[in-house]
């Protein structure tokens, strides 16, 4: 009986831990990230655990100039729990690759985010961005 015990619990431990790991991986976009100008590609995104980089919403992708000829840079947002943007810049008439990570500090672990890519048009006109994508752990 206590044999059986032991199996149960270790078999317990085992697929637990395998459903850990399977929240924690990477998970993929289906479509990307785009609006007039501006590409966010081949996005990839995971949760960190709680104990582990502040528990954070963690991305990766393309970002890529979509029209090299108007002259103007490209960004993408990224921020946690309705909390202020965080802006990563790209380069223009080209392609960046990108990997950051948005937290909030005041909380163990990040359980919301959004994201969204823009092409900053200068301080005249108003840039222009992408509908805003939301996460939830």
């Amino acid at each position: 009986m206590r044999k059986l015990a032991t199996a149960v619990v270790a078999a317990g431990l085992f697929f637990g831990g395998m459903g850990v790991a399977v929240a924690d991986s990477w998970h993929s976009l289906k479509d990307p990230l785009t609006t007039t100008g501006a590409h966010f590609e081949d996005v990839e995104y995971r949760w960190e655990p709680a104990g582990a980089k502040h528990g954070a919403f963690r991305f990766r992708g393309s970002l890529r100039d979509g029209n090299y000829a108007d002259g103007h840079n490209t960004y993408v947002e990224a921020r946690a729990h309705l909390y202020g943007w965080q802006r990563f810049n790209g380069v223009q008439r080209g392609t960046v690759q990108l990997e950051k990570i948005v937290y909030d500090g005041a909380t163990r672990y990040t359980n919301s985010a959004d994201m969204r890519v823009c092409r900053n048009r200068g301080s005249l006109r108003p840039d222009n961005c992408s509908a805003m994508r939301s996460f939830k752990r």
